[in-house]
C-alpha cells in the first residue's frame, strides 16, 4: 500500500511538472503542441514555481516527522491553466501532540517556500523589461503586494507607479508564491495561519476564525470577487481547529516571535486585487 502511494504521489508530480512546463512555454511565447522543441523555454518558470511549492510542503512534512506527527508525501496537483497547478497539499492526522509543535509545522511551510519566492522574485526582476504605460495595451494585470512593491523599487530602480513591468517567468512564479505564501498564512480554520493563530491564542482561535469570513465577503464586494470563493471555500472546509494533546504547554518566547514574523509575512505579501484590468 505504501508503494502504491508513493508511486502516486511520484506520479502527480511529475504530471504537474509536465502541466507547469507547457504553462512556463506559453508564458514564454511557445505554443508547445506547434513548437515543441521549444518547450524548454517553460522550465524556468516550472522549476522555479515547483520548488517554491516544494519547499513550501517539505518544510511541513520534515518538521511533522520531528514531532512525531503522522502525515503524507505532498500531492501535487496539475491542472490546465494558466500556470499549470492548483498547488499541492499534504495531509497531517491529528493529534498534535501540543502548541509549541503546532506552530513549528504549521510555520515552517509559509516560512520556507517564502524565502524560496523572494529569492525568485529577485532573480526574475532583473531579467523583466520596464515599460511605460502607454506601450502596454489592454489587458490583465497583476496586483501587488507591499513587499512586491519594495523589491520592484530596489532590484529595478524605478517606481512600479509610473512604470508597468512585464515579469520574468521565474519573477511570475515568485509572484505567485507570495500569493501562495499570504493565502496559506490566512488565520482560519486549519490552513498554515489557522495552525498558528490556534498555539498563540488557543481556544480565541475560533473568534478569530469566525471574522475572517465576513472580512473575505467584504474584500470579495470592494476589490476581488475571488475572496468570495475563498469565503465559502472556508465555509465547506471549516473554520473550527482540533484541540492538541496537552494544551497546558506553554509556548516559548522564541515561538512567539516566529508565529507573530509569520503574520508580518502575511501583510507583506498579501494583495487585495490579485488580479485586475489594465
Amino acid at each position: 500500500m505504501a508503494h502504491k502511494l508513493t508511486r502516486l504521489h511520484v506520479l502527480l508530480f511529475i504530471l504537474t511538472f509536465m502541466t507547469t512546463l507547457f504553462a512556463g512555454a506559453m508564458l514564454a511565447g511557445v505554443i508547445p503542441w506547434q513548437n515543441p522543441e521549444k518547450i524548454y523555454l517553460g522550465l524556468p518558470f516550472s522549476i522555479t514555481l515547483l520548488l517554491i511549492l516544494l519547499t513550501h510542503e517539505m518544510s511541513h512534512y520534515f518538521m511533522s516527522r520531528k514531532h512525531h506527527v503522522s502525515v503524507t508525501l505532498p500531492y501535487f496537483i496539475p491542472a490546465p491553466s494558466i500556470i499549470g497547478t492548483f498547488g499541492a497539499i499534504i495531509k497531517m492526522r491529528p493529534p498534535i501532540p501540543d502548541r509549541r509543535s503546532l506552530i513549528d509545522i504549521g510555520a515552517a511551510g509559509p516560512l520556507g517556500g517564502f524565502i524560496v519566492a523572494v529569492v525568485a522574485v529577485m532573480i526574475g526582476l532583473t531579467y523583466s523589461d520596464i515599460k511605460s504605460a502607454k506601450e502596454i495595451q489592454e489587458g490583465l494585470s497583476l496586483g501587488s503586494s507591499i513587499l512586491f512593491y519594495i523589491l520592484s523599487k530596489i532590484v529595478l530602480n524605478v517606481d512600479p507607479d509610473k512604470y508597468e513591468i512585464v515579469l520574468h517567468p521565474i519573477a511570475f512564479a515568485g509572484w505567485i508564491g507570495f500569493l501562495v505564501t499570504s493565502l496559506n498564512l490566512l488565520p482560519i480554520g486549519q490552513l498554515d495561519g489557522g495552525h498558528i493563530i490556534y498555539a498563540l491564542l488557543g481556544e480565541k482561535h475560533q473568534r478569530v476564525s469566525k471574522w475572517i469570513i465576513p472580512i473575505l465577503i467584504v474584500l470579495g464586494i470592494l476589490f476581488w470577487s475571488g475572496w468570495i470563493i475563498w469565503a465559502f471555500l472556508m465555509l465547506i472546509l471549516g473554520y473550527k481547529h482540533p484541540p492538541v494533546v496537552y494544551p497546558e504547554i506553554p509556548l516559548d518566547g522564541k515561538r512567539k516571535l516566529i508565529g507573530w514574523i509569520c503574520f508580518v509575512i502575511f501583510i507583506l505579501t498579501f494583495t487585495a486585487v490579485p488580479i485586475k484590468g489594465v
